[in-house]
């Protein structure tokens, strides 16, 4: 008995749902995505073999550029404005709302406490004039100096976050004063664990650390 042949049709899959989902995830990450804010100055770091990674939030980041000059920077929005609320109180500064919302979105400070509030009431294109010819945070070895007021931005930040991790980055041709200034300052706060932050480059054949990294594995 001859068998019925049934006939073939192509499978049809309607992507109109599919495109609908593709363009509502595009608005959200487009909608949502915040972009890191520039940083004030270039920094160009020395090179290292340590492959240490850095943590990814709650970042304490001090920065040295060539001439010598110090700027701070949270990664933390939250912390930011209880930071420079703290600030603000201990330093009678007499800063309003909207220039401490300024200093919540900025991205880094090297502003001395006498100008912070001329500079966070400034516009963005003034900003960024001042940050290019900003002084630097003044700093000193000594922790209880009266001009440290590195100190005083550390101490307030840890304050208001104690988890905070503290990265140290310095431009290959900063002066080593400049930085000792910022080791000494975290010294005297007995800190003694920070992270310098540096580029990675391959270990030098030779060395102690290529003969373990080349060791052949122990038996167990």
């Amino acid at each position: 008995m001859p068998h019925a042949k049934l006939p073939r049709k192509s499978t049809n899959i309607d992507m109109t749902a599919m495109c609908d989902v593709a363009f509502l995830l595009l608005t959200f990450f487009m909608l949502a995505t915040k972009f890191k804010p520039d940083e004030p100055v270039i920094v160009k770091t020395p090179s290292s073999i340590s492959d240490i990674p850095l943590p990814d939030i709650d970042i304490m980041l001090l920065t040295v550029d060539t001439k010598g000059r110090i700027f701070f920077a949270i990664d933390n929005k939250g912390i930011r404005m209880s930071l420079i609320q703290n600030i603000n109180s201990t330093k009678s500064l007499n800063l309003t709302k909207d220039e401490m919302n300024t200093f919540a979105i900025d991205a880094s400070i090297g502003i001395p406490f006498n100008q912070l509030k001329s500079y966070l009431g400034s516009t963005p294109d003034q900003r960024k004039e001042m940050e290019t010819n900003a002084p630097g945070i003044p700093a000193d070895t000594a922790v209880l100096a009266p001009n440290n007021e590195l100190a005083a931005w550390i101490f307030a930040a840890r304050s208001e976050n104690a988890k905070l991790r503290i990265c140290i980055k310095a431009d290959g041709d900063a002066s080593y004063p400049s930085v000792q200034k910022i080791i000494k300052t975290l010294e005297g706060y007995k800190i003694f664990k920070f992270n310098l932050i540096t580029n990675l480059k391959a270990v030098p054949p030779g060395t102690a650390a290529y003969q373990d990294e080349h060791a052949p594995p122990k038996k167990g």
